[in-house]
């Protein structure tokens, strides 16, 4: 590790750990943080997940002048997932594997420190399923934490990068790593796990922020205690009502011990409502993507949780896809809202959750009870399930797009023969990297608008007969991908090309309100701000700014590669600045990341943006961003 070179510069811009008079139920140093927007002090820029900034001085109408402020090159060629952090004035980056951490001096530009860890690559990569990326860093209490993909949970000095504690939050010899960026809630730093194609069982873990010692550790199958259900408390949404989930709700739906190496990873986000105490997070897909191998509703895979913070018990938990038979793991963040609406039945909600699903529906949900108020197609080419029945808030699956018919494996996007499908056919939408994956949307308090950067991508998907061995490859399933070829609005065939999209979306109504097309998958992260201007980053590696109410497109410029990073804005001596890093990679460019040529191979995604090199090559770089003038 490098030694600090300006120690002393960072002494004055590291925020204080002095608790905040009145803050019970959040740690005092990051809400103080979050609520400052000179500051991005988490990965959704608050608790809350919203992705929004109250900075205007980039507004859409001179937005259009953004100039590159500075650049810095991480060094690595392989996917930059997640953001930035900035903490009073101080930049801190990661990488993906290995993981390196920078400290950034944002007056010159300079590396403060720097933190690089030593993992076994032969021993982590193997396993890791879609690129090698991390999803970022996290701050309280002048520490810096970092998620290692080798499982290592590492908490830094922020003044230093000296290593405070570190403790082993998995083992990749059973397939587990980590990809997602902790959270600190109250005392704890929350950190889950990722493995779910490696028969990995998920988890929820709440490590003490002082010593790193478990403070508690929560399963998303198996028995009731591994779980930290309730039978009779835990609620879930059932007959047009919330009912306890009963006696060995997940158990009940696996065959035999088949839970043990269920999948339910939790590689995703996670949100907090400090006034309810409670963790908002979602488990992945059910492992192995053959669902003839494991009949039953597979739970608690696919699901949004609902967990107190001190306790880890669930309070309600909803399952958007059960028995999961195309892949569309249910990680994706959730977003807290305060927003008014009523229920067909007239009742006033306020507090909500809005979600969008791989699967393709966005939900809203109220996280207070748990209670289903909208399940609707944000993109209109879905075709797996016609719907979301409102009472049993079950998917209705659409018999064509199973890939589970009379009991055999059946390759699904058929032909009229049977055979597997061609770019021709109607094939099962969306794909396995689903409408939407990893990457966070943005909600604006100024039009009450959520902002999707998604996927418009369909599939043929043939599974086929799996065992279990611990470490290796738990898939089952052989995929290929392409295009849509339908509009998103509605579903209607109309030859586009198109992989991607970004979609503005009502969360009260459950309707796109505008959509633009874009050439491939947007798997940046968005940010909206009191300027009226949403970012986000394409795979072809352009920053764009589109206006919050209408989706014009206002300025874009190309970074160095690809972007699959998050956009996120902050202020240095009273200028306004957006960063986002580029670096081609993740499940839809692993392709070029790792090198992959075959048609199935990087699990179906490498033939369907088999042309992206054509417009962008690897790269590691932070690109910051700031209206031309006076520093």
């Amino acid at each position: 590790m490098k030694q600090p070179v300006k120690s002393w510069l960072i002494a004055a811009a590291v925020a204080s750990t002095l608790a905040i008079p009145g803050v019970s139920h959040s740690n005092a140093d990051v809400e103080k943080l979050t609520k400052d927007p000179k500051n991005w002090a988490i990965w959704g820029g608050d608790y809350a997940g919203t992705r929004y900034s109250k900075l205007d001085q980039i507004n859409n109408k001179n937005v259009k002048e953004l100039q590159v402020a500075w650049t810095f090159s991480t060094g690595v060629l392989r996917g930059h997932e997640g953001g930035p952090l900035v903490v009073n004035d101080v930049l801190y980056i990661h990488t993906p594997f290995p993981n390196k951490v920078y400290a950034i001096d944002q007056n010159d530009q300079s590396i403060l420190w720097t933190y690089a860890p030593t993992q076994n690559a032969e021993e982590t990569i193997p396993v890791m399923c879609c690129d090698t990326v991390n999803r970022g860093l996290s701050y309280a209490e002048g520490k810096i934490f970092l998620q290692q993909a080798d499982t290592t949970l590492v908490a830094l000095d922020a003044k230093t990068g000296k290593e405070v504690w570190k403790v082993q939050n998995g083992d990749p010899k059973t397939g587990m790593t980590n990809t997602q960026a902790p959270v600190v809630m109250k005392d704890k730093v929350f950190t889950g796990i990722s493995g779910g194609e490696f028969g990995v069982r998920g988890f929820l873990a709440a490590y003490s922020i002082k010593d790193g010692s478990l403070a508690w550790k929560a399963y998303s199958t198996g028995p009731d205690d591994e779980v930290k259900l309730n039978p009779e408390k835990t609620m879930t949404w059932t007959d047009g009502k919330m009912a306890p989930i009963g006696k060995d709700s997940s158990l009940k739906t696996w065959e035999g011990d088949q839970w043990k190496i269920g999948g339910g990873t939790t590689w995703g986000w996670y949100s907090y409502d400090p006034d309810l105490n409670l963790v908002y997070y979602g488990s992945g897909n059910p492992s192995t993507w053959n669902p003839t191998q494991r009949p039953g509703d597979n739970k608690w895979s696919m699901t949004i949780w609902a967990r107190d913070v001190d306790t880890g018990e669930a309070k309600w938990v909803y399952q958007m896809t059960p028995h999961d038979e195309w892949d569309y793991d249910g990680i994706n963040e959730m977003v807290l809202l305060d927003l008014p609406m009523k229920d067909k039945a007239g009742k006033e909600h306020k507090k909500l959750l809005v979600h969008f699903d791989r699967n393709g529906f966005g939900y809203t949900l109220d996280r207070v009870s748990g209670e289903l108020l909208v399940a609707e197609k944000f993109d209109k080419a879905v075709n797996w399930a016609t719907h979301v029945d409102m009472r049993t808030g079950r998917p209705q699956v659409n018999p064509q797009y199973s890939t589970e018919q009379g009991g055999e494996d059946k390759a699904t996007g058929a032909g009229p023969d049977g055979k597997p499908g061609t770019a021709d056919d109607d094939h099962v939408c969306p794909a396995a990297l689903g409408s939407k994956d990893q990457q966070p949307v943005a909600f604006s308090p100024r039009t009450n608008l959520v902002y999707i950067p998604g996927n418009h991508v369909c599939m043929t998907y043939e599974p086929f007969e799996v065992e279990y061995t611990a470490g290796q490859p738990y898939v089952g399933a052989t995929l290929n991908m392409y295009p849509a070829g339908k509009d998103v609005k509605t579903g209607q065939k109309n030859g586009s090309t198109n992989l991607g999209v970004f979609i503005a979306w009502d969360p009260t109504t459950g309707k796109i309100v505008w959509a633009k097309d874009e050439p491939f998958s947007v798997w940046s992260g968005a940010v909206a701000t009191a300027g009226d201007v949403v970012f986000y980053g394409t795979l072809e590696g352009y920053l764009k700014a589109v206006d919050a109410k209408t989706g014009e497109e206002l300025y874009k410029f190309k970074t160095p590669s690809g972007i699959i990073g998050n956009v996120n804005t902050w202020t240095h001596n009273g200028k306004q600045y957006v960063g986002v890093l580029s670096g081609i990679g993740g499940w839809a460019g692993i392709g070029m990341a790792a090198g992959l040529q075959g048609e199935t191979e990087g699990l179906g995604a490498v033939g369907a943006y088999k042309s992206l090199d054509k417009f962008t090559q690897l790269g590691g770089t932070l690109t910051v961003f700031a209206l031309p003038g006076k520093k």
